[in-house]
């Protein structure tokens, strides 16, 4: 959450908003707060730091894919871990897991479609 709060802020700078949404839970998650998000916005990045293959990210892409179609103005993205066991050092955290930059060059690139 901290990490997509820094790129939303450099992202500011620019003239670029963002909505940044923390499902504070999975079971059951907040559907009306993320559709709210979609019609107000037109675009969503998921973020989490699960795979993103069969991840709970892609539940809520799907999710959003067949529900909020018609409110989508980009397809939905998705922004997770890369496809391998997450080390327990913290250099190997920040290799596997989503970092700024890699957070706002998602977020720039949605902006912009």
């Amino acid at each position: 959450m901290l990490k997509a709060n820094t790129a939303a802020a450099k992202m500011a700078n620019d003239g670029i908003s963002a909505e940044i949404i923390d499902l504070r839970t999975i079971v059951p998650w907040d559907k009306e707060i993320v559709a709210a998000s979609v019609r107000k916005t037109g675009k969503v990045l998921v973020l989490h730091e699960d795979v993103q293959f069969a991840g709970f990210g892609a539940e809520i892409a799907a999710w959003i894919a067949e529900e909020m179609f018609d409110d989508l103005d980009a397809p939905v993205r998705r922004l997770g871990a890369l496809p391998c066991p997450v080390g327990y050092g913290p250099e190997l955290e920040e290799a596997i897991l989503p970092q700024d930059a890699g957070i706002e060059k998602a977020m720039r690139e949605l902006a912009a479609y």
